[in-house]
Formats: structure tokens, sequence, C-alpha cells
């Protein structure tokens, strides 16, 4: 099977780290910007889709939209593929993260996580979501999986053995493309094709993690 892994669109900034304790989590939607890459998705994706599934965070859910609208599917939202930041109280676009969290800007580009992540637990948690997916649809069918930076770079990590969890820049809904056969064979066919959307990612630094 074809698996299409593609990052969300660009959400909003929250921050509502000043609620105190029991506040709210950050779960923000998408800017209008994030809306427009995400429309995008439906002819980057094509209309042979066989199944289509999605993060339970809101900006993963809104970047599958379009798609759901387009594809008549309903997508399965899976908790497993929820990001490593899925209980933060503050999100912070990549592109503003050297300003506003500058601890998390330069572990990311050391290719790490935050220090406060379990990252193999967080690992475990995602190869299981993902090869959850992938058992069932053993044969020629093509899924799409729509997720964050962090999921789909840790579990590149672990298919292809590498050390830093954080290891490919991914752009707002660049699209990854694995292939899976029935014998455990994962061969991954493209990291980040972000052809459909080159013009709406102006932005410096959009990529990495969140």
């Amino acid at each position: 099977m074809q698996l299409v892994l593609v990052r969300h669109a660009l959400p909003e900034r929250v921050d509502r780290r000043a609620g105190g304790p029991g506040a709210e989590r950050a779960d923000p939607g998408l800017t209008e910007l994030g809306r427009r890459q995400a429309e995008r998705l439906v002819a980057a994706v094509g209309p042979r889709v066989d199944a289509l599934y999605s993060s339970p965070m809101t900006r993963a859910r809104e970047t599958a939209a379009p798609l759901t609208d387009a594809l008549a599917r309903t997508p399965t939202v899976v908790d497993g593929l929820r990001e490593f930041d899925a209980d933060a109280r503050h999100y912070v676009p990549v592109h503003e993260m050297s300003r506003h969290d500058p601890d998390a800007w330069q572990r990311m580009l050391a290719g790490q996580l935050p220090a406060g992540v379990d990252t193999p637990a967080f690992a475990e948690r995602v190869g299981e979501a993902v090869e959850g997916i992938v058992a069932e649809h053993p044969g020629r069918e093509t899924v799409v999986v729509v997720a964050h930076a962090g999921t789909i770079n840790i579990w590149l990590a672990r298919l292809l053995g590498l050390a830093r969890p954080l290891t490919f820049p991914l752009d707002y809904t660049g699209i990854t493309r694995v292939l899976a056969s029935r014998d455990g064979r994962r061969v991954v066919r493209s990291v980040n094709e972000t052809g459909h959307v080159a013009d709406l990612l102006a932005m410096p630094g959009a990529s990495a993690a969140g």
C-alpha cells in the first residue's frame, strides 16, 4: 500500500500559560493562509484515495477537511497520531519560534524534541498508530494520513535508523510517501513534497516540528 503522510497546514499561535493551573490546553485551528494551503491538498493527493486518517488535533482535522469534502470520506481519527505537544498550553508556529520560544527553537535546529518529551515513548506510540493503519490496508490501497511534523519525523527516523528524531524539515502541507508491503518492508519514496503550495510558503523557517 501507499501511505501518504501530510503535515498539517499553518495554525494560529496560542498561549494560555497565563491562565494558571488547569488552564485549557492549546489546540489551535488554521489561519486563513493555512486554510488555503489545505485546499491545495485536494489536487496534490488526487482522487484515488482508499482511506483517510487524521490526528485528533484541531490543526490536523481542519487540514483534512477539504479532502473530506472532495473525497466524500470521513477521516478516521487516531489518537496515537497526536503531536508531542498535545497537552501543552501554548503553541508557536515554527516561523515565530525563534522569537517566542528560543529554547525549543535551538533544540529543533539540533534535531531534538523539547526537553520534557519522552522521546522513546513518543516514538513507540506513533509507531503503533502508523503501523496499525498499515495493517488495516494490506493490499494496493492509497491511504492519506494527516498529522504533524514530529509524528512523521519520528516514524521516518525509526524506519531509516536515524539517531535524530527531527531529521527532516517538513513544511506546512508537505507530503511524504512511503510504500508498505505485507512482508514488512517500508520504502520511503519522497519526503516533503511542496510543489502544490510553493507560492504559499513564503515565511522563512516555516518547517520542522509542530
